[in-house]
């Protein structure tokens, strides 16, 4: 029998702090994921590519514990996903693509809350918000109601939110999804700047082919439930034989409108009760 101290000893002195072996999940006679795996190395901006419908959704649940995989092997900063639950929701932050906010809630109510969900001490709370609401703009704000914040402000708020427990991981889905090309450019550079100072982990997930090719130290494609590729941006343009990410994308994954995903409110609403 394989000794599990020693795989998590192996995944942190392999740099790896996630490590996805074989996963599957199935639902009745549907094989969401089919049998991927793939790893993501401590302070690696990582793309997590694919159309409505490939596999995506469901695999970004069950690295955040919120489904249970089929089969397959996960370890989140070397911890178990099945049988260390608390310790893997511990390492990681996350960013929804729908907001989750509490509208009725000021900025620093809505940080203060997650503070003591979290469990951050008490001592900590005050100067660890005041901390993020400054890196992303929002400490003169703070005192303002939610319902009042502009698209970008409230997608600058969930970012510093998801920090306040000292994240080794940030999953950001759709973090930039409907904001003006300005504010897409400032929400990056805050991530980068974080990624920089602190060697957080970045696992994204987006349709602006563009950001990917900016940010991502690499990136994986996923369709009909399987890795179609995976590789750096170059990598996978010389292997597609493309001039931009969107070309190789489209050739992988094919021309064919997917039907868009409504359980993105659902992955909140599991994820709060989780907490």
């Amino acid at each position: 029998m394989v000794n599990k101290t020693m795989i998590k000893k192996s995944n942190m002195e392999n740099n790896n702090i996630i490590e996805i072996k074989n996963l599957t999940k199935e639902f009745k006679d549907l094989k969401a994921v089919d049998d991927i795996s793939f790893t993501v190395k401590r302070g690696e901006f990582f793309a997590f590519l694919g159309p409505n419908g490939a596999g995506k959704s469901t695999t970004i649940k069950i690295l955040t514990t919120l489904l249970k995989p089929t089969s397959g092997s996960i370890y989140i900063n070397g911890f178990n996903i099945l049988e260390e639950k608390n310790k893997v929701r511990e390492s990681f932050g996350i960013v929804f693509q729908d907001q989750s906010l509490d509208v009725e809630l000021t900025a620093y109510e809505n940080m203060h809350f997650h503070a003591v969900l979290y469990k951050v001490p008490k001592k900590e709370r005050r100067q660890k918000i005041k901390e993020l609401l400054e890196m992303v703009e929002l400490w003169d704000k703070r005192n303002k109601l939610v319902k009042k914040y502009s698209g970008g402000m409230k997608r600058r708020l969930e970012i510093a939110r998801g920090l306040l427990h000292h994240p080794k991981i940030l999953f950001l889905d759709e973090p930039t999804l409907g904001l003006d090309p300005q504010t897409r450019r400032h929400i990056w550079s805050y991530i980068s700047k974080l990624n920089k100072k602190e060697n957080i982990t970045i696992f994204f997930s987006t349709h602006y082919m563009d950001e990917v090719e900016k940010i991502a130290d690499r990136v994986a494609i996923i369709d009909n439930g399987k890795i179609v590729i995976q590789g750096t941006v170059k990598e996978i343009l010389e292997k597609k034989n493309t001039n931009n990410l969107e070309e190789a994308f489209i050739k992988l994954t094919g021309k064919n409108i997917r039907e868009e995903s409504a359980d993105n409110l659902d992955l909140i609403k599991q994820y709060i009760r989780k907490r």
